[in-house]
């Protein structure tokens, strides 16, 4: 459905997205994760046709976006950051306001199926002005499917709502990936955790990491990752005593335990080799489980080692 090949933009010296790959099948919703800055609105208006790119390419359901802009753009459903309503008119005549603009055959009978698919078709009647701004945001989604599109791109839908219509919206986006290919931004990380099948982590324009939340997870697990409680024994002595066991990378203050990360070509199970140093030690072993990252460490993670690149390119080392 949506095909990227070096898709890049540059304004002047300063590239805003740079060499980016990726593809989303149908059905799939796929997020782009990064802090504001990072390349993901860009990379939406390109998609969309609002700015050509300067080099690369993207095809959104076989339609190169330069080449055959138009019909790219009958095959995607747009909702920008800033959703652009009329306060004046009703929520259904807006919607199929919309449908008209689109060439819809039957405007009336799209118009209430996109109402019902953000579930606003109770208020298709009501005034536009009178809709809080998650409702604003729900008819921004209604208008972006209402000629069913197979692609649906969706720039920060959740900013600035309040959190039960950011679960509501959130809801609205997960019914919309059973019919369509979703593009999804955000820099919120527990969001694209909760909502995507795939991420791609964003960074200075660049796709410095993709897959899936679970998959990411286990990236910064590679080696494992552990907690490790000790009895009987001081702060520094245990912490000492974690840091000697080998293939131990590091070892970080986490409660009443410690967080341990392990190098990633260890060849025997870390906590193996756990279980024996603190034993032969003496003190007793009160908890030891794999630990798990959030979304959250690993885009740190993920984040500092593209930063870190980055210096060594600049210093040539």
């Amino acid at each position: 459905m949506i095909e990227v090949e070096g898709l890049t933009k540059r304004y002047g010296e300063f590239t805003a997205v740079d060499h980016i790959d990726f593809t989303a099948g149908a059905g799939e919703i796929v997020g782009l994760l990064g802090a504001n800055g990072a390349g993901k609105t860009t990379t939406m208006r390109m998609l969309t046709g609002f700015m050509p790119p300067t080099d690369g390419r993207a095809e959104i359901s076989g339609h190169d976006v330069v080449m055959d802009s138009m019909a790219a753009r009958r095959c995607v459903g747009y909702l920008p950051e800033r959703v652009p309503v009329y306060p004046d008119m009703t929520v259904g005549d807006y919607v199929r306001y919309w449908a008209a603009l689109r060439g819809a055959k039957a405007p009336r009978a799209q118009t209430d199926a996109a109402l019902k698919k953000v579930n606003l078709y109770d208020r298709r009647n009501t005034l536009i002005r009178k809709l809080s701004k998650g409702m604003r945001q729900r008819l921004g989604l209604a208008q972006a499917v209402v000629h069913n599109p197979p692609v649906i791109i969706l720039d920060e839908p959740t900013i600035g709502i309040d959190p039960q219509q950011v679960i509501e919206v959130r809801e609205s986006v997960r019914a919309l990936g059973k019919d369509h290919t979703v593009l999804f931004s955000t820099h919120i990380l527990s969001e694209a955790e909760q909502v995507c099948d795939r991420v791609l982590i964003l960074h200075q324009g660049r796709i410095v990491a993709s897959g899936s939340p679970a998959q990411l997870r286990e990236r910064l697990q590679a080696g494992g990752g552990v907690y490790v409680e000790i009895g009987k024994a001081a702060r520094a002595d245990a912490e000492r005593l974690l840091r000697g066991v080998p293939g131990v990378k590091m070892v970080k203050r986490d409660g009443m335990g410690f967080a341990l990360t392990a190098e990633g070509s260890a060849d025997e199970d870390l906590r193996t080799r756990i279980s024996e140093r603190v034993s032969a030690a003496g003190y007793p072993l009160l908890e030891m489980r794999a630990k798990g990252g959030s979304l959250e460490a690993v885009y740190l993670q993920i984040v500092g080692e593209s930063q870190a690149d980055d210096a060594r390119e600049v210093t040539g080392s």
